[in-house]
């Protein structure tokens, strides 16, 4: 249960339904309420099937690349971090999705995929903590995929009543939510950057 939890608490700061949101909503305008749902149902179920990929198959990428892990995780804490200050910095730039993809993406069929589960929902950070996540037993590493199905249910609830979240928050308070988000997303980042180090350098430690 720990591992559940640990996962899903990491994770759900990283992958920020909050922040993909006015993306959804500006892509699904002229969607009926059931096709809305439809849409972010695939979305979330193609975020788990690329989680678990980059979570089984990571290790091997890395072995194929001689990239030792503790490396990875001072590159997925540097990406974290850097995500982070653009949460917190008023007037950054959060957009996750450029304007003239965003423009392509609005003449697609099927949004689910790409722009929503990818990059919106599960980009380069969530994927770097995912192939960082070693689990030691089968039981830790199914429980690791139940944490991103949680946040994947998460992000599902947050994306079909995000029409009313974003009536009832208003800038202001979505801005506090991405504000929120950058924090914890900035408190992640430092974590792999020290336990990394650390384990590099056991000197530094003492």
């Amino acid at each position: 249960m720990e591992v559940l939890l640990a996962t899903f608490t990491t994770l759900f700061s990283i992958v920020n339904p909050f922040g993909a949101m006015p993306v959804f909503l500006t892509l699904t305008a002229d969607d009926r309420a059931s096709e809305r749902a439809r849409t972010a149902l695939r979305a979330c179920i193609y975020m788990v099937a690329i989680l678990s990929v980059a979570f089984f198959g990571g290790q091997y990428i890395l072995n194929f690349f001689g990239i030792s892990i503790q490396h990875l995780r001072i590159a997925g804490g540097i990406l974290l971090m850097r995500s982070a200050f653009e949460l917190l910095t008023p007037g950054a730039n959060r957009d996750r999705v450029g304007p003239d993809a965003l423009e392509e993406s609005k003449h697609k069929d099927d949004i689910s995929f790409t722009p929503l589960a990818m990059p919106m929902l599960s980009g380069p950070g969530s994927m770097a903590l995912c192939i960082g996540l070693i689990r030691p037993t089968y039981v830790d590493k199914a429980m690791t995929v139940a944490g991103f199905v949680l946040v994947a249910l998460a992000a599902f609830i947050i994306l079909i009543f995000s029409l009313r979240l974003t009536r009832v928050l208003g800038k202001p308070g979505m801005a506090a939510m991405s504000r929120i988000m950058g924090f914890l997303t900035l408190a992640i980042g430092v974590n792999f950057l020290a336990s990394a180090i650390s384990t590099l350098f056991p000197g530094l430690a003492k």
